[in-house]
């Protein structure tokens, strides 16, 4: 027969380290049910009113309802490439400056408008007015913010303003 006395253990020091394990695995016994009680009460409203046919549609519609959204992302995304391509080749970039252009006679009614795109590519327009001998209109292009031909004070003063506008 077994005895822990012959070991040089007590009887009772054995029966409490087994009665306080008893007691450890009845409180685990316990939080498992609460555990598999909530998950079975999750479970039923997931399958409430389902069968495997219903459910199987469900998942199904949910697919397709993710496909015709990728599907519009990539309209979308193919619109906004579209229009980013297109935004390069607008005008951005605005420079005017109002003057005198004839010192007294036509009033400030002149003016040098600058358009640029974001490469600063674009245009100078100079409207000249005078009371005397009417309106004149100029137009010279501008390449990467440069003009090959000579500009006037104002012309030069309606670039910079418009190409600093991008900085």
């Amino acid at each position: 027969m077994f005895r822990f006395k012959d070991f040089g253990i007590e009887s009772d020091i054995v029966i409490v380290t087994l009665a306080v394990i008893c007691v450890a695995l009845v409180i685990m016994l316990v939080v498992l049910l609460v555990k598999i009680s909530k998950l079975n009460t999750r479970y039923l409203l997931f399958m409430d009113g389902a069968d495997g046919k219903s459910l199987e549609d469900t998942f199904h519609k949910k697919f397709q309802n993710m496909d015709y959204i990728n599907d519009e992302l990539n309209r979308l995304d193919e619109h906004m490439k579209r229009m980013d391509a297109n935004l390069l080749r607008t005008y951005q970039k605005i420079g005017i400056v109002k003057y005198d252009a004839f010192k007294e006679i036509g009033g400030t009614l002149s003016f040098v408008l600058v358009l640029l795109t974001k490469e600063d590519n674009g245009f100078i327009l100079n409207s000249m007015h005078s009371n005397a001998e009417g309106c004149y209109t100029y137009i010279k292009e501008v390449k990467g913010g440069e003009v090959f031909v000579a500009l006037s004070e104002e012309e030069r003063q309606a670039l910079e303003e418009a190409k600093s506008q991008g900085r």
